[in-house]
């Protein structure tokens, strides 16, 4: 059985991560059961710089159970760096890896099927809304004119795909390379060459908190993605990043 880490970027998340992370432990838990993952699997929370009591909860986590653990940035890095910083921490420590935002707006059941898409060959899978429908007529057509434009200045992107996806090893280390200070993502795993393969989920309201992406946020980061295509690939891995305060592991 393969270690799984399934990485949670948090930023000021009192009211929300006190909810989810049972739900996180209890899914690892089914996923073991199942033999998906083995039992030295972890849930590793990324801090990325919260003003609230966000680390004080993920330390608390750790104490009480060793998988939970945590990363802790300082400043606030922004969401693609706390994905990026989590899934290099957890590069030399799992098999594969799942990032996933812990609002669980995301579909928590179907890491099994990315686990098993995996099995069958898959290096990438990911997670891909099964349809618009909740959303407003003027968030679907933007949407859908945001893929059409990063695919025209060749950032190819999977369609109605956000940050719900599995790596393994293989994809991390080619991921590494680009050392990118304020990476895309989405843009980017496209380009790794491995196979990829879709999981589709039904995307649900948030359990609790507020969406920490501002209209300024969204607008950088379409900005980013339309400068994606230009990132190259270096010799050698990406460095530690600086920016890590502290670290939580058992």
């Amino acid at each position: 059985m393969q270690t799984l880490y399934i990485v949670v970027p948090c930023y000021n998340e009192t009211e929300c991560l006190p909810q989810t992370a049972p739900v996180f432990r209890r899914e690892l838990e089914e996923l073991t059961a199942a033999g998906l993952a083995g039992p030295d699997s972890r849930v590793l929370l990324v801090d990325d710089g919260s003003a609230d009591d966000t680390w004080d909860i993920i330390r608390s986590l750790h104490e009480s159970d060793p998988a939970f653990c945590g990363l802790r940035l300082s400043p606030n890095r922004g969401h693609q760096n706390a994905v990026m910083a989590g899934l290099m921490e957890a590069r030399t420590r799992a098999d594969v890896t799942i990032s996933i935002d812990v609002d669980l707006q995301d579909d928590i059941t179907a890491m099994a099927k990315m686990m098993k898409k995996h099995a069958d060959g898959a290096h990438i899978v990911c997670g891909v809304r099964a349809s618009r429908e909740s959303d407003t007529f003027f968030k679907r057509t933007t949407a859908q004119a945001y893929y059409g434009l990063m695919n025209l200045f060749g950032a190819k992107l999977i369609y109605n795909h956000a940050d719900y996806r599995l790596l393994d090893r293989a994809a991390l280390d080619k991921l590494a390379l680009y050392h990118d200070d304020d990476p895309f993502l989405r843009g980017l795993i496209t380009r790794l060459g491995l196979d990829t393969a879709t999981v589709e989920y039904t995307r649900t309201p948030r359990v609790a908190g507020e969406s920490k992406y501002t209209l300024k946020k969204m607008v950088k980061l379409a900005i980013r993605g339309l400068t994606c295509g230009r990132c190259k690939p270096q010799d050698t891995p990406r460095p530690p990043d600086p920016h890590i305060a502290e670290r939580l592991f058992s």
